[in-house]
């Protein structure tokens, strides 16, 4: 846009731009560029594209809730399900046998030695030992085995306490969150969208 005219309007505004540093004009091109990207992205306007990924997103949930009551190992393979299934412990206060399985798994891909007998001791002291912050519910004899196992702690030396600790959740927690009130609405409302769904193909 030019201008001619003194005082112009547009005039002093390219003198304006003129004098910032080239950086800034640069960036100011950049974030135009953003901005466009971003507006043109699906499922951030009001294209089909957009709805179209959140039904598949919403099948694929829905899918995911109805799977956590065929295995127990359903559930633990799913984020969400963890999360479910951890709000749930939370209710019975014994969210820290779940806390000590997932700490496990962490500790299982752990590949530095230092980080290992460090993590190992840390893991201990908080589920393990007698009188632990979040003591599981284990058996002496499997507290005992996994204290011996820390003097040369490798990527096993829980193995026992935790697999006493899943076999626990699988036989009395698992059970009951499948026929808790907070499942059974998830499983509800999965079943109405899968239906609907049905209903609208």
């Amino acid at each position: 846009m030019s201008c001619w005219m003194p005082g112009c309007p547009a005039l002093s505004m390219c003198r304006g731009l003129a004098s910032l540093p080239i950086t800034c004009l640069e960036r100011a091109k950049d974030l135009k560029t953003r901005l466009g990207i971003l507006l043109h992205k699906p499922g951030l306007g009001h294209g089909t594209s957009g709805k179209l990924q959140l039904g598949s997103r919403q099948r694929d949930s829905s899918q995911e809730v109805l799977e956590w009551r065929e295995s127990f190992d359903q559930l633990l393979k799913s984020k969400s399900g963890v999360n479910a299934f951890h709000t749930f412990l939370k209710t019975e206060f014994s969210e820290e046998n779940l806390d000590f399985w997932l700490a496990c798994e962490d500790f299982k891909k752990t590949r530095s030695k230092t980080k290992l007998a460090s993590k190992a001791n840390r893991i201990f002291e908080e589920f393990v030992q007698s009188e632990a912050p979040r003591e599981v519910n284990i058996d002496h004899e499997t507290r005992e085995i996994t204290r011996k196992n820390l003097s040369g702690a490798t990527s096993a030396c829980f193995n026992e306490a935790q697999a006493k600790t899943r076999t626990l959740m699988e036989k009395d927690s698992y059970p009951r969150f499948l026929k808790s009130a907070s499942y059974q609405d998830m499983t509800k409302q999965a079943t109405s969208r899968g239906t609907s769904k049905r209903s609208h193909t």
